[in-house]
């Protein structure tokens, strides 16, 4: 039987991580543009460009997201979070335009989770921004999963370059659906197999045994 050291953890949905999914470990540290509220005393060395003990009132900076989010209080003013540039007016005009002409993955490979974790910092534009992300991905997934359908034993590199990270595991899904129907049709898929949930709850049922 085929064995994985590591069992795939799928992404949180939402404001919250899941921080059992690796895909969310590396989303947590996109970096965000920020502007300090109040001064962060011996914590200089966080900013490259001073070298100065402190990190000043005002000071503009770049911190990960967990950090931020560690950081960020909305009654006691530490930390104030700037929107990066794919989530501002003009790229939400963009997105509203045609979605699927945007490269994505070069924007950054985390464009709907990154957006659903800015809702954690108050900003008043966080309806519009909750409206761009959901309605980008309305507009993306049909031809998402259009190209994950019509790519039989082709070289999908193109069509999955410029996808999100949630899109190429979208398109992943349907390739596998896809290659599944495939061997059904040619009679490749006779034999039935357990699922992988089925076999992991085995081996959780074998090893509670055996404790």
């Amino acid at each position: 039987m085929e064995t994985q050291s590591y069992i795939p953890v799928p992404p949180g949905v939402g404001m919250e991580e899941n921080f059992l999914s690796l895909d969310d470990i590396l989303l947590s540290h996109e970096r965000l543009p920020c502007r300090t509220e109040s001064a962060f005393p011996r914590l200089g060395f966080l900013e490259k460009s001073s070298d100065t003990r402190e990190i000043p009132e005002g000071t503009k900076m770049e911190m990960s997201l967990w950090l931020a989010k560690g950081l960020y209080e909305r009654k006691r003013r530490v930390l104030s979070v700037e929107l990066p540039k794919v989530y501002r007016q003009g790229w939400r005009t963009v997105f509203s335009a045609d979605p699927t002409v945007v490269d994505l993955h070069k924007m950054g490979p985390y464009y709907y989770g990154l957006g659903s974790q800015l809702l954690h910092f108050h900003n008043p534009e966080n309806p519009e921004i909750a409206q761009a992300v959901l309605q980008t991905f309305i507009g993306r997934f049909r031809r998402t999963m259009d190209s994950a359908q019509n790519a039989y034993n082709e070289d999908t590199s193109a069509l999955v370059e410029p996808l999100d990270s949630l899109e190429r595991a979208l398109f992943k899904a349907g390739q596998n659906g896809l290659n599944a129907f495939q061997r059904w049709e040619t009679g490749r898929a006779s034999q039935l197999t357990a699922s992988s949930l089925v076999l992991n709850y085995r081996k959780r049922k074998i090893t509670d045994l055996q404790a």
